[in-house]
């Protein structure tokens, strides 16, 4: 296999955009990894193009990559509709970085673009509850209606689980949205930027006990884009490369829940695959769709012990300014969930870390990054995982 590097990234600001096309968004995003890497539309052989929600939100199936590319240029090379739930994005990073590294083409093109918003709320809920095991829900529920998002009380669940075998309290997912929110404050991307307290975030209204609003992430819209480039491929562009160490994709298994957790299996093989631990990551981008899951998640990384996720974020190491910080761009919960769109903005993220160009928000001396990006909900926990290694390899 080739080595591979990230030439071009570029997302759109995160927000509700209820009048702003699905096109629109991916062509912003698109426009902006192409001249981030110096690289024209002539330049991309191949594009996989993420989406998960546009057949329930807008009735567009299929297509949704011609249809939403029909200006970007891309059109007439091969095009490729990538579905994975919440890690639909990080998914068609993996296949452009397979098509690389295989040999098949020199320069490939990620896409990840989601539009949630819309006037009848019970469509975004739709599109959130079909990334469940929705026969499964129902036997389980008998009578239950689906007129909210599923996720939010599958996360309640696992945040009360967390708490029975750890020290972890509610008070400690507070901190996480604060700590987001904070973060946010230095994305002009995010689509909150607003700091909050932890009396904020425990008088908001509550969700599905413990989880409170302020620990959920909102529903917005939004795009991202990475150019992607073997050695070779990048004597034709402009651009300042980063390495790929790794680019793991895992489904669960029947055997998640009883040993180690698809998150953790992916984060193992990816550690492999790099040549590295995870005490040698500089800035991590997880996902934390809910906040628990920073804590949980930190754990399953590898990052903390066992039991010492909540312990690790009250010390301050995950900060922007501690010895691992987790989510500066502000994560899923600030930055924004644009469930197609996610991956690949959290890769986006640590590209922009890794070349020191993320202003107030900066994690110093960043060599080294990871973004963990989870889809769907399979028995007890994520159906998909995946996990990208970054390294800063030039200049």
């Amino acid at each position: 296999m080739r080595e591979v590097f990230v030439a071009g990234a570029s997302t759109t600001a995160f927000g509700k955009y209820i009048d702003r096309p699905l096109r629109s968004l991916a062509e912003e995003s698109v426009s902006g990894a192409l001249a981030d890497a110096g690289a024209s539309p002539s330049h991309i052989e191949a594009a996989y193009f993420a989406n998960a929600a546009a057949g329930l939100i807008t009735g567009q199936e299929m297509i949704r990559g011609q249809t939403s590319l029909r200006a970007t240029g891309l059109l007439g090379i091969p095009l490729v509709n990538v579905e994975n739930a919440c890690a639909s994005g990080s998914t068609a990073f993996h296949l452009a970085w397979m098509a690389v590294a295989s040999g098949w083409v020199d320069v490939a093109m990620a896409i990840g673009a989601e539009k949630l918003t819309h006037v009848d709320k019970s469509r975004t809920f739709d599109a959130f509850n079909g990334a469940v095991d929705l026969d499964e829900f129902d036997a389980a529920t008998p009578g239950a209606t689906r007129s909210r998002s599923l996720f939010m009380d599958l996360y309640a669940r696992m945040a009360r689980d967390y708490m029975a075998r750890s020290d972890a309290t509610v008070e400690d997912f507070a901190r996480v949205a604060v700590k987001s929110h904070a973060n946010a404050a230095g994305n002009p991307k995010a689509q909150y930027r607003k700091p909050i307290t932890i009396e904020d975030v425990l008088a908001s209204r509550t969700i599905s006990d413990p989880l409170t609003l302020l620990m959920c992430s909102p529903i917005g819209d939004g795009a991202a884009a990475l150019v992607l480039a073997s050695d070779s491929g990048l004597q034709k562009l402009d651009a300042d490369p980063v390495q790929v160490l790794a680019a793991v994709v895992l489904s669960a298994s029947d055997d998640d829940g009883r040993g180690q957790e698809v998150v953790t299996r992916a984060a193992n093989r990816a550690y492999a695959e790099a040549g590295i631990g995870p005490t040698d990551l500089d800035v991590v981008e997880l996902h934390d769709a809910a906040a628990p899951a920073e804590v949980i998640v930190s754990e399953e990384l590898g990052i903390a012990a066992p039991g010492k996720g909540a312990e690790l974020l009250r010390s301050g190491e995950t900060a922007i300014d501690g010895g691992i910080p987790i989510n500066p761009s502000g994560g899923l919960l600030a930055k924004g969930h644009p469930i197609g769109a996610t991956g690949c903005s959290q890769i986006v993220e640590i590209v922009d870390q890794l070349r020191g160009r993320c202003g107030a928000r900066q994690v110093s001396d960043a060599r080294i990054g990871l973004a963990e990006n989870g889809g769907g909900w399979l028995r007890s926990g994520p159906a998909v995982a995946t996990i990208t290694i970054l390294r800063r390899s030039r200049g």
